[in-house]
């Protein structure tokens, strides 16, 4: 039995590894060049000239000149000046200094000459690769093959909302039923990977993917009944500014609150299915009622502390909008009323709803999956019973 669960668990791993290479060889179908004539490269900066670049405020303006060496692609060995252009925004701006890697965009001829040499910014890929592997390598070091199957899901998921749901979203989509489908099934491919072709996967398959469905539900309705816009999110106006007019940017925003909400949902149904699945092997002749009452008193604990982080990873990401508001002196009722901060509550409080529902809920399942029903076979049992004392009579 063992050996066919391995085999079992063997097969899903490959079929798994084969869909997410099949992800990262999917063509989003938006690929084309946005500038013809031009490709980007890595390149050091050698020199640097200041002169044309002055001080305003917090804030630098004009244009710094680097002398770069490209380090990458067809033009690799070559030099050329690059213009750093300052617009007088620090969320933008960038600065230079000799030895720095950068990412430059070299605008060429016909005939493959480069004619200008723009510098677009720092080179961050080698250090954004270091900490990915660092996370990998503590990932596998303290859970050993379970880490493993993280980093496959963790890489599933990136690849589905890359290639499947943003493409398809822009193709014009529903972005709804687009977050439900990838949504539901990064809930099952995570959890399968996570607890292996279990019945402790199987539950909280059930109770994530239901919770969630109904944190898609309030998410609707909420965004309509506070009368919020899409145009909340970050740099959504520029996607209708892009040729995207067709687009419904609240429908985009619905999809965003459940996307966001339903990894702390799978993460609390997996916590309460691997804590009620510990109870029943270490003490198997637990009745359901008794696994589901002590599935309510874990989620009790849990979900405390996950609303608590769903709090202050939303205000953390609006930290300096609520500290503009502060510095102003804006009244509390008027921060509250403002739809940048009602679209943050909706976000924030509907997540935490969704978190409340799953621990009840996957409680009640695996209640139901966990524990055998005994009337039954005791039934059976005392009818085989009574047979045979009736025959040896």
């Amino acid at each position: 039995m063992k050996l066919q669960f391995n085999r079992k668990e063997a097969v899903f791993l490959g079929v798994f590894s084969l869909l997410c290479l099949v992800l990262v060889l999917l063509p989003t179908g938006f690929g084309r060049a946005i500038y013809v004539n031009a490709e980007g490269a890595k390149a050091r900066v050698i020199k640097t000239n200041d002169t044309m670049m002055y001080q305003t405020g917090v804030v630098r303006m004009g244009e710094q000149r680097c002398t770069v060496e490209i380090l990458s692609g067809p033009h690799t060995g070559e030099q050329y000046e690059g213009i750093n252009l300052l617009t007088g925004k620090l969320e933008f701006d960038k600065v230079f200094t000799e030895g720095q890697l950068a990412w430059v965009l070299l605008e060429q001829d016909s005939s493959n000459k480069v004619i200008f040499t723009n510098m677009v910014d720092h080179y961050r890929l080698s250090k954004e690769l270091q900490l990915m592997g660092l996370f990998a390598l503590l990932l596998v070091v303290f859970s050993g093959y379970t880490g493993i199957r993280t980093i496959l899901s963790f890489l599933f998921a990136f690849l589905a909302i890359w290639k499947v749901m943003i493409p398809f979203a822009l193709k014009g989509y529903s972005p709804i039923l687009l977050a439900l489908l990838v949504g539901s099934s990064l809930m099952v491919m995570t959890l399968l990977l996570v607890g292996g072709c279990t019945k402790k996967a199987y539950a909280a398959i059930i109770g994530s993917v239901g919770s969630s469905l109904i944190t898609c539900l309030l998410a609707i309705l909420f965004t309509v009944y506070f009368q919020v816009h899409g145009s909340v999110m970050q740099w959504s106006e520029s996607l209708l500014y892009a040729g995207y007019m067709k687009l419904d940017l609240t429908k985009i925003f619905q999809a965003a609150v459940y996307l966001s909400c339903s990894g702390a949902i799978l993460d609390l149904s997996i916590d309460i299915s691997a804590a009620l699945s510990e109870i029943v092997e270490k003490k198997p002749d637990i009745t359901a009622k008794e696994l589901v009452a002590s599935g309510l008193v874990i989620g009790k604990s849990v979900v405390g502390s996950q609303t608590t982080t769903l709090l202050l990873a939303y205000m953390g990401s609006y930290l300096t909008v609520m500290m503009v508001y502060m510095a102003q002196g804006t009244p509390i009722m008027s921060i509250l009323n403002s739809k940048t901060i009602a679209a943050e509550i909706l976000h924030t409080f509907v997540g935490c709803i969704g978190l409340v529902l799953v621990s009840p809920l996957t409680s009640l399942v695996c209640g139901w999956l966990y524990i055998k029903k005994p009337a039954l076979s005791q039934e059976r049992a005392g009818g085989v019973s009574s047979t045979r004392e009736t025959v040896n009579y």
